[in-house]
């Protein structure tokens, strides 16, 4: 290339960001799963903790998961101060990430709006304002017209079914681009030192005495000091071969892009009542949600009733979506608790933990998780911030209930 050719002062792409592993026979830290949650957990032993002898595994494709099947919505307005807390660290987290991993996440910034579309909907949402200022995450309370003014193409005509009656804005709230977080996070922990292996699914967990000391995989079984299982709605199933039964239930979540289109949604608006949260993504296609399938499953595929609904659901909201035409259409696998709040922190099992139950919540929590999930693991206590998502509340009720500020799946 010529010196004075375009891209000639730039570094050769590299082929690869981690390098593919086979396995060793042991490590200080096995993690089960190379989502969102793995990466981020392995990220933070290393830079955080030191811990490099580790290796994630996965039983598909670094991030192939629930990492490439969600919405990348970002925000941190929950009602609890237990929830509040991992939330708003794991947003202050992302306002820095981009940065510090020297990657393009394409954070956008753009604002989470929670519509009201009932008298108790509005008492509702004034409430986790309030709640969510005592935490010091912002929050503002808007009327119809304040609403219109964020986000111009949303119905707030009164004569509709579920009139807008006002709604809550986060305005650091905002999208990432989930393969590049996945992408991100994996060059900068390997470039620590932490080993990824892919088609690798984990069949077993072996205890003796009470204490983890490695995994079963259909590569071979794998020595560990430590095993932190991150496997999303697979943990249940992975935890039940050391004997623990976890109150999970796994469901499909479904979601959807359209074609291609010009600017036209400057934000993020989710709705309960109606049941749908819609954004737009860099390139220009709408993203759209709703809530889980009814049904249990493992598959990552869902019932078409529900994408009807949600599709009903966007033209109210936004009729000029009328002629806009679906491009795809995917579903991933959610684990959720019956507190609708994660369970995350040690198990019965010496040397096993936990990072489970965020149902549809767990992307918008990724550094926040890796942050606290990696100093459980290396200190074999819990962080301040994840303490009260214990798997013993369930003994004790002291249940964080977020099914309020989750209902809508996000």
């Amino acid at each position: 290339m010529s010196p004075h050719a375009p891209g000639a002062d730039l570094p050769e792409h590299p082929d690869r960001l981690w390098s593919a592993t086979e396995p060793k026979a042991s490590y200080d830290v096995v993690i089960v799963g190379a989502g969102g949650h793995g990466l981020a957990t392995a990220y933070y032993l290393a830079k955080n903790h030191g811990i490099t002898n580790v290796a994630v595994l996965e039983r598909g494709w670094l991030a192939g998961g629930n990492m490439a099947r969600n919405t990348t919505i970002i925000r941190s307005n929950y009602l609890w101060d237990e929830s509040a807390g991992i939330y708003e660290h794991a947003l202050k987290l992302w306002e820095g990430l981009e940065e510090e991993l020297d990657y393009p996440l394409l954070f956008s910034q753009r604002g989470v709006l929670n519509l009201a579309h009932s008298l108790q909907d509005v008492r509702d949402s004034v409430r986790r304002v309030e709640a969510n200022r005592l935490n010091g995450v912002d929050a503002e309370w808007l009327d119809p017209q304040q609403v219109k003014e964020v986000c111009p193409i949303v119905n707030v005509s009164p004569d509709v079914r579920y009139p807008v009656l006002g709604g809550t804005f986060q305005p650091r709230g905002g999208i990432a681009k989930h393969d590049h977080v996945a992408w991100g996070l994996a060059r900068a922990a390997a470039a620590l030192g932490v080993e990824f292996i892919e088609h690798c699914e984990v069949t077993g967990l072996h205890v003796r005495d009470g204490r983890v000391t490695g995994v079963e995989t259909t590569r071979g079984t794998i020595a560990a000091g430590r095993v932190a299982l991150c496997a999303a709605g697979h943990t249940s199933v992975v935890a039940a071969t050391a004997g623990i039964d976890l109150p999970l239930q796994s469901h499909p979540l479904q979601a959807l892009v359209s074609e291609l289109l010009e600017p036209v949604h400057p934000t993020v608006v989710m709705s309960n009542a109606v049941h749908v949260y819609v954004s737009q993504a860099h390139k220009g296609e709408l993203v759209m949600g709703a809530g889980i399938d009814a049904a249990n499953s493992y598959r990552q595929r869902g019932a078409f009733h529900i994408i009807e609904q949600q599709m009903a659901a966007a033209l109210e909201l936004f009729p000029v979506f009328a002629r806009a035409h679906v491009l795809r259409t995917w579903g991933g696998v959610v684990d959720v608790s019956p507190d609708a709040s994660p369970i995350m922190g040690l198990t019965p099992v010496e040397g096993l933990y936990l990072n489970c139950g965020w149902g549809t919540g767990g992307f918008k929590a990724t550094p926040g998780v890796g942050w606290c999930f990696a100093h459980t693991v290396a200190n074999d206590e819990p962080h301040p911030l994840n303490a009260p998502f214990s798997l013993d509340r369930f003994v004790t009720g002291a249940l964080v209930d977020e099914h309020g500020a989750a209902a809508v799946a996000h």
